[in-house]
């Protein structure tokens, strides 16, 4: 029986290529198992089996050969999974097995396979007598897995059964030792790269899953955007878990809006204004109070010499060909007394003065209309502000006062008025937008003046500053993806009516119209707001190439200026000595 056994392991391990060439086989996988110990691991590149396929001891049964078919069935039927151990080594398994098989034999062919340097502490003490003086039992295995690596299949065992890999970096062994249960979970430390979120937001979220906050710590690191982490191996995989979720790309939104601000200021004016002869109309009569006289003296065609006088004219000697007018120069302004001189008359003739006969004759209609039409786009990300102006900057200048330890002086500010517009979009779970809208009109109004006692020596000065006109409204929507909010509302409407009439004349029927006269004006300004959020897709975006980055110099290009040549040097050349000269 013994020299048959090698005989049939042979012939099955030689049918064993004709088995990986037909994948397709439909026949049952066969577990191998007996009365001692059996086990049966298959991959898609590596078909082993346990120390149960090795001649057993001659106290124990002769363990079973599985066929040839049933090793292939077995590879046929796998799932394999690519995992990575911990030196680097790349192991793969699809279907692990053990049937009553020693955890010492078990051990040693996962640590095989995984690629894993390993030896058992002698405090495990497998088949040595215990406290009691009893030799202590090694367990025995029966697990079926699928879809592990050696590896993971390995720590699940370890862990099982109170036992654990310690890691020896400057030796590169791993120790299997038991674990103490007093002793706390050892930590382990992983340094985690961020994709898309920040590390100050992440480093709060990765707190939240530590269960204890006295060993575990994440500490961020901004300019890489990388977290280390230390944390248990439980603690590691919450933090994976949680990172997988937020770690995504932040949604963004695309914000089109258009302003449009229509003016109208349509005015009439009709009717017979007699305020310039009727209101103010300056009427006097009287001497008046002499200020003075004004002499005006023409010079002649014929003049034997010309001279400057004392009092600014011109003297002649010959009185032939000119004339002189003096006048007295009243006091009183327009109206009152004029006194004329020139016409010899005794006594001096007066003038009674006045405004004069002053109408205004209005029938005209007027209009003015103005549209001014902005379509500004940005682009930002998910609940994050964007702001658009459309703003003109006026001067505010500011005046410190002088005293006796301060000269004073001036500064200029700037206040932008305008159209200004504030956005926050957050995307729903269904794809509709939520809005936050602030738009905000302002405009000049005037400047506004007020008198007050901080001048140099306590004198009162007036100081004058600009007024504006400030229009704003908060709201909150939830809109459709792609669809358009309409806003309005940010109306200006001043109309005014002016109307004069001369008493008792203007109430004439028919007659009175020349009488009286009426206008009316409306100044009115409206402000549409479009605002259309589209959120952006990642098929919207457009890859574009560039080769600046591969660029060098052309140094075919000729020069513009040749420093070296005598045309356009500034250094003087020694024309006695060319060849000095040139090498100058």
């Amino acid at each position: 029986m013994k020299q048959i056994l090698p005989l049939i392991l042979l012939a099955g391990l030689a049918c064993l290529p004709a088995a990986l060439a037909q994948p397709n086989s439909a026949t049952p996988a066969v577990d191998l198992t007996n009365t001692a110990a059996s086990a049966l691991i298959t991959t898609n590149a590596v078909v082993g089996t346990a120390p149960g396929a090795v001649v057993p001891p001659a106290a124990a049964p002769p363990a079973i050969v599985t066929p040839a078919a049933a090793v292939e069935t077995a590879v046929s039927n796998a799932a394999p999974e690519i995992a990575t151990s911990t030196n680097g080594a790349a192991s793969a398994a699809s279907h692990i097995q053990f049937s009553d098989v020693p955890i010492t034999a078990a051990i040693e062919n996962l640590s095989r396979l995984a690629g894993i340097n390993y030896m058992l502490d002698p405090k495990i003490g497998y088949g040595l007598p215990d406290a009691t003086g009893a030799p202590k039992v090694e367990p025995q295995l029966s697990i079926r897995w699928d879809n592990i690596s050696y590896e993971n299949a390995l720590l699940a065992l370890l862990d099982n059964y109170g036992l654990q890999l310690i890691h020896d970096k400057k030796t590169g062994i791993d120790r299997i030792t038991l674990k103490d249960p007093l002793a706390p979970p050892p930590l382990i430390t992983r340094v985690i790269q961020l994709k898309y979120a920040s590390v100050s937001n992440m480093t709060e979220a990765v707190q939240s899953v530590f269960t204890d906050l006295k060993r575990s710590k994440v500490l961020p690191d901004a300019r890489s955007s990388q977290l280390i982490v230390v944390a248990t191996d439980p603690e590691q995989l919450s933090v994976d878990t949680l990172i997988a979720q937020l770690d995504k790309p932040t949604r963004e939104v695309l914000i089109e809006t258009r302003l449009v601000e229509v003016d109208s200021n349509p005015t009439s004016s009709k009717g017979v204004d007699w305020t310039g002869t009727l209101k103010a109309q300056n009427v006097s009569f009287g001497n008046g109070v002499l200020t003075g006289t004004s002499t005006t003296t023409t010079p002649g065609t014929t003049a034997a010499g010309t001279g400057t006088t004392p009092g600014g004219g011109y003297s002649t000697s010959s009185s032939s060909g000119s004339s002189t007018v003096s006048s007295l120069v009243t006091s009183l302004g327009n109206g009152g007394l004029n006194l004329n001189t020139a016409s010899g008359m005794m006594p001096e003739i007066g003038f009674l003065n006045a405004d004069g006969l002053h109408a205004v004759l209005s029938f005209l209609n007027s209009s003015s209309d103005a549209q001014v039409v902005s379509t500004p786009r940005v682009v930002t990300l998910d609940n994050q502000m964007a702001s658009i102006e459309v703003t003109r900057g006026y001067p505010v200048f500011n005046v410190s006062s002088s005293s006796a330890n301060n000269s004073g002086g001036s500064s200029v500010t700037y206040s932008n008025v305008g159209t200004k517009l504030e956005v926050t979009p957050r995307i729903s779970a269904n794809d509709s937008i939520w809005l936050k809208v602030i738009p905000e009109v302002s405009s000049f109004f005037g400047n506004f003046s007020q008198t007050t006692g901080g001048g140099a020596g306590g004198a009162s000065q007036v100081l004058t500053a600009p007024v504006f006109d400030r229009r704003t409204l908060t709201t909150q929507v939830l809109i459709p993806n792609a669809n358009t909010l309409v806003m309005g509302g940010l109306v200006k409407d001043n109309p005014r009516s002016d109307s004069t009439k001369v008493p008792l004349l203007g109430d004439i029927p028919f007659l009175g119209h020349a009488f009286r006269s009426e206008s009316k004006s409306v100044d009115k300004e409206n402000l549409l707001i479009f605002i259309t959020p589209t959120i952006v897709k990642e098929t919207d975006f457009q890859t574009h190439s560039t080769e600046f980055l591969q660029s060098r110099p052309d140094a075919s290009r000729p020069k513009l200026i040749d420093p070296d040549s005598m045309w356009d040097s500034s250094v003087s050349h020694d024309w006695s000595s060319p060849a000095k000269s040139a090498t100058k």
